[in-house]
């Protein structure tokens, strides 16, 4: 099957790409990386009557340090955020859940705010994102807004923009030096779509954890951050039996959804491993043993 026919422009600025959804109306979209938008088109599960296509406007690529976050533009590919010296250092999280997030050639042309804004709910990059609690610049004509992580996604392929703002920017919160973090992710092999994964930050303080964070995919309509759990965790020295007892707090309370790669019962203990894993995998890269 091919894409419906529908109008072009090739956007010279954030500003023209504002307008120009301003313009259009509700049946335009951005274009970015594609890496989700044209497999839709093709199969026709959308068919927008333009595409606004971003990805050569220079000053949406920018990956940066900016007044303690990481700020990644809306058209830089995800091989580069993986890859950048930044990122590595401020927001190492983040380009291990890239480097899950699909093949090589994926990576090249696919983009960090992209991913989050299609908002798949197993998705791997939206889930270090909620996990950093950082938040998404929505640009529209004339104005900008900051939407928190914890309020931007509404449900399976649903945000909290507006349909004539652009995500121009996501930015991640920055923790402190020597913060441990780790992702891990369970699917049918290393090039299947993810079933479930978690993502771990754990922030230390004389051996014991001052803050944490805990987030999953693939067990709702969107991804989730375990706040009891981090509650729970904090002020404690990590044991092999504490984390255990934090990974099946964290995984209590769900419902995930069934599916031909699991049930509701299958994905909800896959999920406790996964948080287990990464909640030691976070402590022994914060210099803990467990």
């Amino acid at each position: 099957m091919k894409a419906p026919p529908f109008e072009y422009i090739r956007a010279e600025s954030a500003a023209h790409a504002a307008d120009s959804l301003r313009d259009r109306g509700s049946e335009a979209r951005i274009l970015a990386g594609g890496q989700s938008l044209i497999p839709m088109l093709s199969v026709r599960l959308a068919s927008p009557s333009c595409l606004i296509d971003i990805g050569r406007v220079d000053e949406l690529a920018s990956i940066a340090r900016d007044n303690g976050s990481v700020a990644i533009g809306a058209a830089a590919r995800q091989w580069a955020v993986e890859h950048d010296a930044t990122v590595l250092a401020d927001a190492p999280l983040m380009a291990a859940a890239i480097n899950r997030s699909g093949q090589v050639p994926i990576r090249h042309r696919g983009t960090v705010v992209g991913s989050i804004a299609h908002a798949d709910p197993s998705a791997e990059i939206p889930t270090a994102f909620l996990a950093y609690g950082g938040s998404i610049v929505a640009e529209r004509s004339g104005s900008t807004r900051t939407i928190p992580a914890a309020e931007f996604f509404l449900g399976s392929y649903m945000t909290a923009m507006e349909e004539d703002e652009l995500a121009r920017e996501v930015r991640l919160d920055v923790w402190s030096d020597g913060t441990g973090y780790a992702f891990e992710e369970f699917s049918q092999s290393h090039e299947s779509w993810p079933v479930v994964t978690a993502a771990v930050l754990l922030e230390m303080n004389g051996g014991a954890v001052a803050r944490a964070s805990i987030a999953m995919s693939g067990v709702a309509a969107t991804p989730v951050r375990a706040s009891a759990a981090e509650a729970e965790l904090a002020g404690q020295v990590p044991t092999g039996e504490t984390i255990a007892e934090i990974a099946a707090l964290a995984t209590a309370d769900l419902e995930p959804f069934s599916d031909v790669y699991g049930s509701q019962k299958y994905r909800k203990k896959v999920a406790t491993v996964m948080v287990r894993r990464a909640l030691a995998a976070a402590h022994r890269r914060a210099g803990g043993q467990s």
